[in-house]
């Protein structure tokens, strides 16, 4: 029942959300979703992504 938003941890049957995740893999869940998204952006974003993370470090640095 993935599509209603319970994952594989929920016992078959329980149905609606209020289901509980121990934060490793709530954790574990956003790195890989971070690495998928980054993965499969195109070039043009990335570039773009880095450029715009890396004037924002000389902004911060400039102001503190």
């Amino acid at each position: 029942m993935v599509e209603y938003g319970n994952g594989v941890s929920e016992v078959a049957g329980r149905s609606g959300g209020g289901h509980s995740m121990d934060a490793g893999a709530a954790i574990g869940q956003a790195v890989n979703d971070s690495i998928h998204t980054i993965s499969a952006m195109p070039p043009g974003a990335l570039v773009l992504g880095f450029v715009i993370i890396v004037v924002g470090f000389f902004l911060l640095k400039r102001a503190f």
